[in-house]
């Protein structure tokens, strides 16, 4: 098990044991059992004003034993590269499915205060929202996208000058299936206001798949290894296509790297 205090960014790299399984049941059954403990303990201590920082990363870290005794394999890299960083920066992402959202902060807040662009619905989930709520996210509607840049740009540059990073995802949706012209560069334009980098985050998270009726919880399949990528900070210069670019190009060459393994 990953114990509660551990500072992955201590590390370069974290691979899962070839002996993490520890769960005899079926492995979305497993999962979901410890996801559940982990957001209902959570939301109690979110709704009393206690779910800070340290509590976020613990919780993170319980739903990563999770998916490992559902038998997932867990495979991330790059972590030098958030310790390498001497202030906030955006880590921009693509979009793969709902364990991100869980994982990443375990990830990156240990060194970089963090945050996430959201949709409103998380916001509004019964025992998940409280926990959101605590993390002072910034929400973007998606119905009105010159006003979702606003409203990025004013909230992403104040949350940057108090020191909190911003985890965004600029594709419109979660897909399997990454495509550059769904990338949008709102990451960039940010950066490029704040002045502050741009850090790219590679994923392959589709082991926990989207589901049918309730797109935040689908099947998990543990023959789909986890794959986290963190690709060394960008400053952001110009009009920042050439960084966007470049964003574009780690995260896709990544992807393809993993799809042959």
């Amino acid at each position: 098990m990953i114990p509660h205090g551990t500072i992955f960014a201590l590390q370069d790299s974290y691979h899962t044991p070839a002996d993490r399984r520890t769960s005899f049941l079926p492995s979305t059954l497993a999962f979901y059992l410890g996801v559940v403990a982990v957001v209902f303990r959570s939301s109690h201590r979110a709704k009393r004003g206690r779910y800070g920082d340290t509590e976020w990363v613990d919780s993170s870290i319980d739903i990563m034993n999770a998916v490992e005794r559902a038998g997932c394999e867990m495979h991330i890299e790059g972590m030098d590269n958030i310790r390498a960083l001497e202030g906030p920066a955006i880590f921009i992402a693509n979009h793969m499915s709902t364990l991100e959202t869980f994982v990443l902060p375990s990830l990156i807040n240990p060194v970089r205060r963090c945050t996430f662009v959201i949709k409103p619905s998380l916001m509004d989930y019964p025992v998940f929202g409280p926990v959101m709520r605590s993390r002072d996210p910034i929400v973007v509607t998606r119905d009105n996208p010159r006003q979702d840049l606003q409203t990025v740009l004013d909230e992403g540059a104040r949350r940057l000058a108090d020191g909190t990073s911003i985890v965004l995802f600029p594709q419109t949706t979660r897909s399997s299936n990454f495509d550059p012209a769904k990338f949008n560069s709102l990451g960039v334009k940010l950066a490029k206001k704040a002045g502050v980098p741009i850090v790219p985050v590679a994923l392959k998270t589709d082991a926990w798949k989207n589901g049918k009726m309730l797109k935040d919880f689908g099947p998990i399949d543990p023959t789909l290894p986890i794959h986290i990528q963190f690709a060394p900070p960008l400053a952001v210069d110009g009009n920042g296509r050439e960084q966007h670019e470049a964003a574009v190009a780690f995260i896709s060459e990544h992807l393809r790297m993993w799809q042959h393994r």
